[in-house]
């Protein structure tokens, strides 16, 4: 009887978070869902059916062509970088470095700052002006003598995006270092131990090694960012502004719906932007939820 009540008890105190997250993200998905569906234009709602209409168009629009180009490169090269950046570091400190903890919190703390202040910060980075409006990077790169590397960074036709992948890459790279160094010390010391003794080197070690062991880590970083690059919106806005070159589905979205007032069409690209991001995420929680199982 005691616990029956018990359990009456914990369901009565999860109930509202339940009813939030119901109303709140599931109700708002599938009337989303029936948006997506119909003629609305304008700022009177019109439930008009549509069907896949809106979708055609968008596959069909060149500029959602350009989105998903961008998107691709942004994705590619902010992933990519930050797992190889994350797991240098990674490697670096997992030396005994002295002062491990200083440099931990330092290679950390851009993530704790908010991509709207990355890209303020990097827009002056990477100032693309030459002559005495030099600034920078570029300005750096100037005074030591490499004028080889100065260049137009975001305003580079069909390669800008890349560029502000990389302001991305310095905000989460020491996730990443913390994802891989927490896999680093988990594996056991006997291992490494075992390879030296057998004549392999460091490099061996990591290669055949250390690597294979960290997939886990891998596919969850992969997962992590890959999902984070493709809902992109604040850094861009924030580095170039809207710039058709630099253009990504989230801020398309935006203008389509509030500047444009296409809330059919608008709604269109959310569903697609859930739906890429499903596709990445569903698979990964099976995986886990079915690892756990087997433990």
């Amino acid at each position: 009887m005691l616990r029956d009540k018990d359990r009456f008890l914990n369901i009565l105190l999860i109930s509202p978070s339940i009813l939030a997250v119901f109303i709140f993200v599931y109700v708002f998905i599938g009337w989303s869902v029936r948006v997506s569906l119909s003629k609305w234009k304008g700022l009177n709602p019109d439930y008009t059916w549509n069907g896949i209409q809106n979708y055609l168009e968008l596959f069909a629009d060149p500029r959602f062509h350009v989105d998903i180009r961008n998107t691709l490169i942004f994705t590619g090269v902010f992933v990519f970088g930050s797992i190889f950046l994350g797991f240098i570091l990674a490697v670096m400190l997992d030396q005994g470095l002295k002062g491990e903890g200083f440099f931990r919190s330092l290679f950390l703390f851009p993530m704790a700052i908010s991509y709207i202040v990355t890209g303020v910060v990097w827009r002056w980075l990477m100032n693309p002006a030459t002559g005495s409006r030099t600034s920078g990077l570029n300005l750096l790169f100037t005074n030591l003598g490499l004028d080889s590397l100065v260049n137009a960074w975001h305003t580079t036709p069909t390669w800008g995006i890349a560029a502000i992948a990389l302001a991305a890459i310095w905000q989460m790279s020491g996730y990443t270092m913390v994802l891989y160094l927490a896999g680093l010390r988990a594996i056991p010391q006997e291992l490494k131990e075992a390879a030296q003794i057998d004549g392999a080197s460091r490099l061996q070690i990591y290669r055949y090694i250390m690597i294979p062991l960290l997939s886990p880590v891998t596919l969850s970083a992969l997962i992590i960012l890959g999902h984070m690059s493709l809902k992109v919106f604040d850094l861009i806005i924030a580095i170039a502004g809207k710039q058709l070159p630099l253009d990504v589905p989230a801020i398309y979205m935006w203008q389509i719906t509030f500047d444009g007032l296409f809330y059919g069409k608008g709604a269109a690209i959310g569903i697609l932007l859930l739906i890429s991001v499903a596709v990445l995420i569903i698979p990964y929680i099976r995986h886990t939820l079915k690892t756990e199982a087997q433990q």
